[in-house]
Parts: C-alpha cells; structure tokens; sequence
C-alpha cells in the first residue's frame, strides 16, 4: 500500500496513489500508534483520492470508527468533493459505521480532485483506535 499521512490535532490526512483493495485499518494505511487522542472532541478524517486512476467502489463503501471511551451522542457528517453525503447522530456506544452511497461517489467524483471527508463531534476527549478503525472503500 502506497499513501502519505498527515497528522495534525484533530486532523488526519490520506493520500491514496492508489486504490486500496478490501477492509484495511487507519494504521494499516499508514497511522503510527495504536491510538490517536482527540482532545478537542473533534475529528476531521480526510481522504484524498486524487490521481489514483480507475477504480471501482466497494459495493457499499464502510467506514467503521472505533473509540476507546463509552460517548454519548456524536454528530457525524461527510462530505466527498464539498457535497454533504451523510449527516447523522449516533447514540451511546464505542464505534460508529458509517455506510455510503456507492453510485453517489461515483456521480459526484471529478476526472482529478477526489477528496472525502469525515468530520466528528464527540461531546468528550476520545481516543480513536487505529487498529480497529477501518475503511473499505474498494474492490
């Protein structure tokens, strides 16, 4: 697997070269750690796509995010190419999946600039599980 990482307080950032097959972990795709602390409560998890050629989408694209702490209600909205695709309130528990729209990818994607977005609003610091975390996206 070929990505970059980027890690800043709230944020994280990957950069496919290309299309990661199956079920893989954030610390599979490259995240150090066994944990990331979210101090804030906060958590925009970005997926750049751009450049990574032909491809084909999972045929319901996951993603599936697990905490460390028991939280009550978090808002989670994602955006892919600055067009909201899911906006939704999760109630109490540990993890939260989220399901996307595999024709809406496929409608809203641009011949280059691919960019999915994840944002979260935990009501309490939370640190997020990099090994259990995962993502699949495509086949």
């Amino acid at each position: 697997m070929t990505q970059t990482v980027e890690i800043n307080q709230g944020e994280i950032k990957i950069k496919f070269n290309e299309p990661v097959k199956g079920k893989v972990s954030l610390k599979d795709l490259g995240i150090e750690g066994d944990s990331i602390t979210l101090e804030s409560g906060l958590l925009r998890l970005v997926f750049d796509m751009e450049g990574i050629g032909e491809h084909h989408y999972f045929q319901v694209p996951t993603m599936t995010i697990v905490y460390e702490e028991e939280v009550g209600e978090t808002h989670w909205q994602c955006d892919f190419n600055e067009e909201t695709i899911v906006d939704k309130t999760d109630h109490h528990g540990h993890s939260t999946v989220i399901l996307l729209n595999r024709k809406k990818l496929s409608e809203l994607e641009h011949r280059h600039e691919n960019t999915l977005i994840l944002h979260a609003e935990f009501p309490q610091p939370v640190h997020l599980s990099t090994t259990k975390s995962t993502i699949n996206f495509f086949n």
